[in-house]
């Protein structure tokens, strides 16, 4: 059981990193004319949707956006259930020799990225895999970073970071809370 300690992000703040994070992917990707955006299910898809809101805004080109649902490729799936709930991953076009963005809520551990990438290669090959994650928290179990960080938040391993987006909730918000 987890307790609200603080507000990490405000929408502003939430807004104003992946906005950011928006320019960094142009200025990386010398334009956005090979840049595809794929996001995590869950919280990772509407974050991925304001990114590439973000990138025609600034390039005046829409970028694809994709969903990917990871449940299969994830390591701890028999620790987490017997019959886990999957989604399926939407992506509409074609990701080869392309820059694919992953789109993620918060960086931990390293295995959600790590069964993106597993996913991904379903796909096809792509030009090149960039990770954008609004939340870096630290604690990473395997060699794995963002490219494009919105907050790097150092944790405790008994804190949790919780992301607020529509549509699961009514607000946007970054928390951090506490184990009890």
């Amino acid at each position: 059981m987890y307790r609200y300690k603080t507000t990490i992000m405000d929408e502003t703040a939430v807004l104003r990193a992946l906005k950011r994070i928006s320019h960094e992917i142009v200025e990386h990707n010398d334009g956005a004319e090979d840049v595809c955006i794929v996001g995590i299910k869950r919280r990772g898809v509407p974050l991925a949707r304001i990114i590439a809101d973000n990138i025609e805004a600034i390039e005046g080109t829409r970028v694809p956006v994709g969903e990917l649902d990871i449940t299969f490729y994830r390591d701890d799936l028999e620790k987490d259930s017997v019959n886990p709930v999957v989604h399926h991953s939407e992506l509409g076009f074609s990701i080869e020799g392309r820059a694919v963005v992953l789109v993620d809520d918060v960086l931990y551990t390293g295995r959600t990225a790590s069964a993106a990438l597993d996913a991904l290669k379903s796909f096809g090959r792509a030009g090149s895999i960039q990770l954008a994650v609004l939340v870096d928290r630290g604690h990473r179990e395997l060699p794995i970073r963002g490219d494009y960080v919105g907050k790097n938040v150092p944790t405790s391993r008994n804190e949790l970071i919780s992301v607020h987006i529509p549509p699961y909730e009514d607000l946007i918000r970054v928390e951090l809370h506490e184990a009890e």
